[in-house]
């Protein structure tokens, strides 16, 4: 009986895929977190998975998620509000997810001012006792910056979309990003919590020329240095878009196994 339900389980799964254009890699790897960063200033988008819309107005500089989606390729694109996805201001339509992977997918501006859509796989290695991860991203339209904690760099000549990370001792840091080699602040100060077992990453988001450098952030708890027992996860700046985009693309899939069962009324079993 088990191993009837394991095919049943298997087919239906594969069906949902093939419904959303999901190709499945063999071996049926396990499945990632993925966590996605609205880095383009003054763009709200509406997102679209293989096609199927998941979220109307996603605002920017919100992180959303995180999201378990299986190992898979994936068509990903961003619209205005209300175009249709074939108008996308921005598209990765072989966007490779890898199996067991915590990944942060970032839309953004390129160093010339161009959106992008730039993957991260975030460091999720166990920390020692009281120690934290920060972790930054350069995802703006900025020249090389260099990232300080207290006034002095921890960073130097970070360019996008690179990122750098340290291992620090947990507390309260005053951070701020200025031009590299310089004392000119591009963003910040901003005081930043480090939190013992739990990765900091802060993204550099906006456009210099348009003067809207910011800060979005992301934490991952979970990964030793303190007692935890929380589940590793997300935050957000804006506080907005952390579940409607899961919720959204759960109802999809939950849609397509609803189609896909009164399509295929009978599961044939091998």
């Amino acid at each position: 009986m088990r191993n009837i339900a394991l095919r049943v389980t298997a087919a239906v799964l594969s069906a949902v895929a093939m419904s959303f254009g999901v190709t499945l890699p063999a071996g049926a790897a396990e499945d990632s977190m993925v966590t996605v960063v609205h880095g383009i200033p003054g763009q709200p988008v509406d997102v679209y998975v293989n096609g199927k819309k998941t979220l109307d107005n996603f605002a920017p500089a919100t992180v959303a998620g995180p999201l378990t989606l299986p190992a898979a390729t994936y068509d990903i694109a961003l619209t205005k509000p209300g175009e249709a996805v074939d108008k996308a201001i921005l598209r990765n339509n072989a966007l490779a997810v890898p199996g067991g992977q915590d990944v942060s997918l970032a839309a953004h501006l390129d160093a010339s001012g161009k959106p992008a859509l730039t993957a991260f796989v975030n460091d999720r290695s166990k920390l020692a006792a009281g120690q934290a991860r920060l972790i930054v991203r350069h995802t703006a339209a900025a020249p090389a910056v260099d990232v300080r904690a207290g006034g002095k760099p921890v960073f130097s000549g970070l360019t996008n979309p690179k990122e750098n990370k340290a291992d620090l001792p947990a507390g309260t840091v005053n951070a701020d990003v200025v031009l590299a080699g310089t004392t000119t602040v591009a963003i910040g100060p901003k005081d930043l919590v480090l939190k013992a077992g739990a990765a900091t990453i802060v993204y550099a988001i906006g456009s210099a020329e348009a003067k809207s450098l910011t800060f979005a952030a992301q934490t991952i708890d979970g990964l030793g240095g303190a007692p935890s027992g929380m589940p590793a996860g997300g935050g957000s700046t804006a506080g907005s878009g952390l579940m409607p985009w899961g919720l959204a693309l759960a109802g999809l899939v939950a849609a397509a196994a609803v189609v896909v069962a009164r399509r295929r009324p009978a599961v044939e079993s091998r």
